[in-house]
């Protein structure tokens, strides 16, 4: 396993939509994100993460890409991404950027000469097939919709789209399309970008067959196919591997076997990956998957290939409120799951307004929510015939905009994220969670972020450590080591909202054992075989 600074790094994940707003239209844009540069870098920050801000229609908040080579307006222009580059590599950082090349908007150039004509040189740029039996092609699920195709009247054919009707699949089977694709890339990577987070890569290659799905509700079928890792490799030799960068797929439905195709360092397709067993397929706290997933995947990739740790991020749920306790316990939970995502092997990932504890939102109707998969998804649902509230109450917890309200710096209007009127609701609780109060308190959930990011800097354990979970079967307690040239820590963790007793394996109850951190104030009765609801503490043993 070869050391690299991107394992080293801690990522701050930046929604720029939400994050800071420089010119009171209600959207946050890339100067709102240069103004706050100082506070990023002043929590220790190696890479800032930017979503899509090319020029877009904004069906999908950006998703939905009109011109890879502009700057959406809302995000400014060329001067303001240049200026902003430049602004992040002079304070030690580096910047990576959302690639997103499965699809186009429906307004991208290329998808308006496909669609024009069948005989059109663009129109296998994009997938179209035949109806069958006068109707789609197969009973395939999108992510946003009924099905993944969509009629076009004028050539009566359909097109294959994953997500919404107005993001049209690009085909990767043409070579011409690909190699547009690269010219691209560099094109940013020029300009001085330091990698990609690469948005649902292995979604590229589609099943060749277009059979219908036994269970069309399971949409696993739209990855991993086969054709995908000749794609990547191809990507690798023309564009990856020239450049100093870091690479991160999101890559959804992966075993840990499946994961290693994409990351195994001698494969060379991508140095690491996002995947979802935690956020899709754990909607609520559950300790023993939990460690399940974390013991998989840590096996699965060991000296081979490198992992991603995140609970939350502009598409799911913030951490505090999903999977942890964001009423009573709010701070101490807080940093508790930080406590965790940062001493797991992998890279680190913070979403922006984590690091003071922000908490996901309950609005009060439909109309209130801008989320396009939560809205179709209730629309479809109540034209079936159910309950509109029923529907509406089963959607909150796991809406994507629990994540996107903007960022909570103080408790002034707006919570001084824009002087205008912003683009969706402002958290009402942002009197109490902002930038300014955290700041101010040194036990802030802030300030532990700050010490375990500089822990991490400074230790190698926390990076390149051997993991072990000592307590595999405990429902509440999440008890395991790191230990790397001779340096054990023991990482003590409770996920439940009371005490709880424990009792150390033999050989860890070093009496001499050093505390590097903890969550609950230092002045407080230290228990050794006893913590407290949420507490998290590291130990260093000899």
């Amino acid at each position: 396993m070869n050391k690299q600074w991107w394992k080293e790094a801690v990522v701050y994940q930046v929604y720029w939509r939400s994050f800071n707003d420089s010119d009171g239209d209600g959207y946050g844009d890339l100067k709102g994100v240069l103004g706050k540069l100082d506070y990023i870098k002043s929590l220790g920050i190696d890479v800032i993460w930017l979503n899509p801000f090319y020029q877009s229609p904004n069906r999908d908040n950006g998703y939905d890409i009109s011109d890879y080579y502009k700057v959406m307006e809302k995000a400014g222009d060329m001067a303001d991404f240049e200026t902003l580059v430049e602004a992040i590599h002079s304070r030690g950082m580096k910047v990576i950027m959302d690639l997103v090349v499965n699809h186009t908007s429906d307004q991208h150039p290329w998808f308006v000469e496909s669609r024009s004509s069948k005989d059109n040189p663009k129109r296998d740029w994009y997938i179209w097939e035949d109806p069958k039996d006068g109707a789609e092609p197969n009973n395939w699920r999108s992510y946003f919709a009924p099905s993944c195709w969509e009629l076009d009247p004028a050539t009566g054919q359909y097109y294959y789209h994953s997500f919404a009707v107005e993001q049209p699949d690009l085909n990767w089977k043409n070579p011409e399309l690909r190699q547009e694709i690269y010219r691209m890339m560099r094109f940013w990577l020029d300009k001085g970008v330091d990698g990609y987070r690469m948005d649902v890569i292995n979604l590229l290659a589609k099943k060749a067959d277009f059979a219908d799905a036994e269970n069309p509700y399971h949409i696993s079928y739209l990855a991993n196919n086969p054709g995908i890792h000749d794609y990547l490799q191809e990507m690798n030799r023309e564009v990856l591997q020239h450049y100093d960068i870091m690479t991160v797929g999101e890559i959804p439905f992966v075993s840990p076997e499946e994961g290693l195709l994409y990351v195994d360092e001698s494969r060379n397709e991508l140095d690491t990956l996002f995947h979802f067993q935690v956020a899709d397929d754990m909607p609520a706290w559950d300790m023993l998957r939990f460690k399940e997933i974390q013991s998989s995947w840590y096996r699965g990739l060991k000296q081979k290939g490198w992992n991603s740790q995140f609970l939350n991020n502009h598409d799911h749920t913030r951490q505090v409120t999903r999977y942890g306790n964001d009423k009573e316990y709010r701070e101490q939970s807080a940093k508790m799951l930080a406590t965790m995502i940062h001493t797991l092997p992998g890279t680190p990932y913070v979403y922006q307004g984590e690091e003071i504890g922000m908490t996901g939102v309950r609005f009060e109707t439909i109309d209130d929510y801008d989320d396009i998969a939560m809205k179709n998804k209730y629309y479809e649902e109540v034209a079936k015939g159910r309950d509109s509230q029923e529907v509406f109450e089963s959607l909150l917890m796991l809406s994507r905009d629990n994540s996107r309200t903007p960022m909570q710096w103080s408790d002034e209007t707006n919570a001084g994220f824009t002087s205008g009127q912003p683009w969706i609701k402002i958290n009402p609780n942002f009197k109490e969670i902002n930038v300014e109060a955290a700041l101010k308190n040194p036990d802030s959930v802030f300030y532990f972020y700050k010490e375990l990011i500089a822990l991490r800097k400074e230790n190698d354990v926390m990076v390149y450590g051997d993991y072990q979970d000592l307590f595999p079967h405990d429902e509440h307690l999440y008890v395991y080591t790191r230990s790397y040239n001779g340096i054990t820590w023991l990482i003590l963790l409770n996920h439940s909202d009371q005490q709880r007793s424990f009792k150390l394996p033999a050989g860890y109850q070093d009496p001499e054992k050093k505390l590097i951190i903890g969550n609950y104030p230092k002045e407080t009765a230290d228990h050794d075989e006893k913590l407290r609801p949420y507490e998290a503490k590291i130990y260093q043993i000899t």
